[in-house]
């Protein structure tokens, strides 16, 4: 086998001559490879961050829901029924605290609130949660460790306001809340979750 000047020559039978270069990659070569990989390489990193906001948004809707639920139930909960007592009466909680945990007396309970609790936090109508959904507080402003904020209001319905009420819950989280205007109908920002339903009395 001879070499000179990077040509190989290798001899394998008699007569036959083969010729190989052994020059290897370029340095252009070398740089377009780095340029490809550089930009698949930040395509992925993209990607993941989307990905990752998108897990995260997912995973805060998820749980402002459930939280917003849970405090529907106990509103639900609260007696808002007619009692029989050979006449059905009416028989309301209105002292029930649903911004302590437990629950306490102390409060409103299903008194119709004042039209803003949506809005801005009103003591009475208003709890505060951790990231993992567990209580920190209550009152008008929220605590250091508050990522939820829970708001309810209690409405008559127009039409039956004696024996219905309309039940509205929100949820958003203390970052989100700075992004709501704090005077016109609260409307449901990204990740917020807001829930209505309408209470009526039947005979308990």
């Amino acid at each position: 086998m001879d070499t000179a000047m990077g040509v190989r020559i290798r001899r394998r039978h008699p007569g036959v001559i083969r010729i190989r270069r052994d020059d290897g990659m370029s340095l252009i070569e070398v740089l377009v490879g780095m340029v490809v990989l550089s930009i698949a390489a930040l395509g992925a990193a993209g990607l993941s961050s989307v990905a990752l906001n998108m897990v995260t948004a997912a995973r805060q809707q998820t749980t402002a829901t459930v939280l917003a639920a849970q405090k529907m139930e106990h509103l639900r909960a609260l007696a808002w029924r007619f009692v029989d007592s050979g006449v059905l009466l009416p028989e309301s909680d209105g002292i029930t605290d649903l911004s302590q945990d437990p629950m306490s007396a102390g409060g409103a309970g299903l008194s119709a609130s004042p039209g803003s609790t949506l809005l801005t936090n009103t003591a009475g109508y208003v709890d505060y949660l951790d990231k993992h959904g567990a209580w920190v507080g209550n009152g008008g402003l929220p605590p250091a460790a508050a990522v939820y904020i829970r708001r309810w209001n209690v409405a008559p319905l127009p039409w039956s306001p004696s024996d219905a009420l309309v039940l509205r819950v929100l949820v958003t989280t203390v970052v989100r809340d700075t992004q709501a205007s704090p005077i016109l109908p609260r409307r449901r920002l990204a990740g917020d979750a807001i829930l209505v339903t309408v209470l009526t009395r039947k005979a308990g």
